[in-house]
């Protein structure tokens, strides 16, 4: 941290952001267990998701190599949300212990453990991910054992039965007085789709309902996490990663790519098999906007660079611009409010120098003085926002502001 500090001396506050956000998660979320594990708060709610956890964390990848309790705090994440998956592999977030806790009163009722059981194909992504970036950045290989590959072959058995929801499955979610994003459609089983090669997901990374049942960014991830996880792997193993990886690809390519009158051929967000399409971003990550992020494809992509124009545009129906701000937002917080992690993703995949720069200016001054990142900030007030502890975004942020630093940007 310190040597990005250093660079960051002329810019007092955003060298402040910097430091509150990179140590946001190590002061006040992470909790370790009796076991050696780590339990690692989302921020302003008492459980841990699969999803933000992995990202929490990934900011100290760096700090593993050459640090035995970084290391060891890294491990520690990993080992409990490979429990987790092997708890319930459909839950997205979970409890401390088996108390019993609950977000909502939800049909069917989740066990003691889970915190939330909307299925979500990122909740499986991100662990594979933080186990593969954490053995590149360290060459520690401890990570692979058999607890992993019995995880690993959880998820696979989740992602080839979501190929077929509707004749495979016996996924529901049904919340009760709720939101339509809340719950799912059908008696909990959302709406039809048709074999695609691509998997199902109930929810989004942001815990809304999917309208389509195939969510295009996620299922770009899982191809790239799996891809990563045949490389770490050997055998059977290996190769059942490599071709569903291969199967939903072809999925994607053949089904979500679409013609669009203004942009030319781009990805839609979501698809169900039957041709219907939505066309829109979500400020969450995976998104279409990350898709350089998460190892699909390259930022010089065409099909990227037509998607990522339509995604930064009006065209965009959670686009928005303001007095203090230009960026994505998302149907789960109120209309004109930004994301901070969209803006920190739009500059984390631009090619554009003068792209990420005012980027960051737009980061440093829509804090609301808080020296923290948001959810969510009105575009014409910052100070009005969603989520004061926010870990993810804030490590995020620290993500950024390192790569602009490491490109000589700022």
């Amino acid at each position: 941290m310190q040597k990005y500090s250093d660079k960051l001396g002329a810019r007092p506050k955003l060298r402040k952001m910097y430091e509150s956000c990179y140590l946001s998660t190590i002061k006040t979320a992470l909790r370790k267990q009796p076991d050696g594990t780590y339990f690692v708060l989302t921020g302003d709610i008492p459980a841990m998701w699969l999803r933000d956890s992995t990202a929490e964390v990934a900011i100290y990848l760096s700090a593993a190599r050459e640090s035995k309790e970084v290391r060891d705090i890294i491990k520690g994440v990993i080992k409990r949300q490979l429990s987790y998956i092997l708890l319930d592999p459909y839950a997205n977030a979970f409890n401390e212990d088996n108390n019993g806790n609950h977000g909502m009163i939800d049909i069917p009722e989740p066990s003691d453990w889970v915190w939330e059981r909307k299925y979500e194909i990122d909740s499986l992504c991100y662990p594979l991910r933080l186990v593969y970036k954490y053995v590149k950045a360290t060459d520690d290989r401890s990570v692979i054992d058999e607890k992993f590959k019995k995880a690993v072959r959880a998820i696979l058995n989740v992602w080839r039965t979501e190929q077929h929801h509707e004749e495979k499955s016996d996924y529901y979610f049904i919340r009760n007085n709720s939101p339509a994003s809340d719950t799912l459609p059908h008696n909990g089983r959302g709406n039809s789709a048709a074999y695609t090669g691509m998997t199902w997901s109930g929810f989004r990374p942001s815990d809304d309902a999917c309208r389509y049942g195939y969510l295009v960014p996620s299922n770009m991830f899982a191809v790239s996490v799996l891809a990563h996880t045949a490389e770490l792997l050997d055998g059977d193993l290996s190769e059942e990663c490599a071709a569903l990886a291969a199967e939903i690809k072809n999925g994607i390519e053949k089904h979500a790519v679409i013609y669009h009158d203004k942009f030319g051929e781009m990805y839609s967000c979501e698809t169900d098999g039957y041709g219907n399409h939505l066309l829109f971003d979500d400020a969450n990550i995976p998104s279409l906007l990350s898709i350089p992020y998460i190892g699909y494809a390259s930022a010089e992509d065409e099909l990227y660079k037509n998607t990522r124009r339509f995604i930064l545009s009006g065209d965009n129906p959670y686009y928005y611009s303001g007095k203090y701000a230009s960026g994505v937002g998302s149907p789960h917080t109120p209309d004109g409010y930004i994301w901070h992690m969209a803006l920190c993703m739009q500059a984390l995949t631009s090619t554009d120098n003068d792209e990420i720069k005012n980027i960051i200016s737009m980061l440093e001054t829509t804090d609301a003085d808080t020296f923290h990142m948001h959810e969510g900030f009105n575009k014409d007030d910052p100070a009005e926002y969603t989520r004061p502890w926010f870990c993810w975004a804030d490590a995020l942020f620290a993500e950024t502001v390192e790569t602009a630093v490491d490109k000589g940007i700022i």
